[in-house]
């Protein structure tokens, strides 16, 4: 099937970028519904589910939500108002979601298709009872569910967001580059192999579900994605501009090690016990982890990443019991060799 959405002068006008938290905590926990290891994402996955089940999540609110194919609810991904809209505003706007958009998005999730249609009920009791209580009872359903999403935000994405922020703003930079340089309509032509630009008008192939200006506002809306390979997501409600989300370049190099000759001259000024704790951190990692990994001890590890807190070159996220200490985009710069880019 292919779609097209017919482009005037003003929607080009108005076709922008934005990262959008909320698409990446839709496509990875999509992408972690799914039976296999994800290629790009493998050591990731490997991390993130042992934490997910932990926590009850992988039969949680967006469980029922997220089909692991289909359609998705789409008040899930409000239109973002800034290119780098918050988590916690993203949150703020599903809450504030209408009722009528709430029911449309249940309505669909809960249709019954034949064999291969494109939507699936949920399969278990848990996940129809979260879909009935999101019908009846919007307002509380949705607190409930912004609060699991910041449940797994934590344990699935914060602890990475540097590093994936950091793709997703090459991107949206490459892009606009490229934008003043050949024009919007080359841009929209490369965005993936199923996306193609001609004579004012945007197709989309091999899709199962259609998008037509008909069936929404203005402009396009572009969201680079680290999750989204290999395809690409729409959200199309009016009167919001559509939105298309696209899998961000450089996903392949997403989880390659940072770390580089750099560490000696980094040691030299913060000292060896911190800059080898921060090579250690090329993942999230726990305190009791990272003394035994680098063989310091507890206390020592503790005082040492306060202090590398203090300095901004980490970040500390809890993940059920644990709490896990990430690397800053500022310590990937500072161990990365001057003329490198990461």
């Amino acid at each position: 099937m292919e779609s097209g959405l017919s482009f005037s002068a003003a929607d080009l006008a108005q076709t922008r970028f934005a990262v959008s938290p909320m698409w990446e905590v839709v496509t990875s926990f999509r992408l972690l519904r799914e039976a296999t290891d994800p290629p790009l994402h493998r050591s990731w996955a490997a991390q993130v589910r042992p934490r997910l089940s932990g926590a009850g999540l992988d039969n949680g609110w967006l469980a029922a939500l997220i089909p692991g194919h289909g359609f998705l609810a789409d008040f899930l991904n409000p239109t973002p108002t800034t290119p780098f809209p918050t988590l916690a505003s993203e949150l703020a706007a599903i809450r504030a979601t209408p009722p009528e958009q709430v029911l449309q998005d249940i309505g669909i999730l809960t249709r019954k298709e034949p064999a291969g249609g494109d939507h699936i009920s949920p399969s278990t009791s848990a996940g129809r009872a979260r879909l009935r209580l999101l019908r009846e009872a919007p307002e509380v359903a949705l607190e409930k569910v912004t609060d699991e999403i910041e449940t797994y935000w934590e344990i699935a994405l914060a602890p990475y967001w540097a590093r994936i922020r950091r793709l997703l703003e090459a991107d949206v930079f490459h892009r606009a580059r490229q934008v003043a340089e050949h024009g919007s309509a080359r841009v929209l032509g490369e965005l993936h192999e199923t996306v193609r630009w001609d004579d004012g008008t945007l197709h989309l192939v091999r899709r199962h579900c259609a998008l037509t200006r008909e069936e929404a506002g203005s402009g396009l809306l572009l969201v680079p994605s680290a999750f989204a390979w290999p395809r690409v997501l729409t959200r199309s409600v009016a009167p919001d501009p559509p939105q298309l989300a696209y899998p961000a370049r450089g996903i392949g190099s997403l989880w390659e090690p940072r770390t580089s000759s750099a560490t000696e001259a980094v040691a030299a000024v913060i000292g060896r016990s911190r800059t080898l704790l921060l090579a250690e951190l090329d993942t999230p990692t726990s305190t009791t982890q990272l003394a035994a990994h680098c063989g310091l001890s507890a206390a020592g590890v503790s005082q040492h990443l306060t202090a590398l807190r203090n300095a901004g070159l980490v970040t500390a996220h809890r993940a059920g019991r644990s709490v896990l200490y990430a690397r800053t985009s500022v310590a990937d710069a500072l161990l990365t060799p001057s003329g490198e880019t990461v």
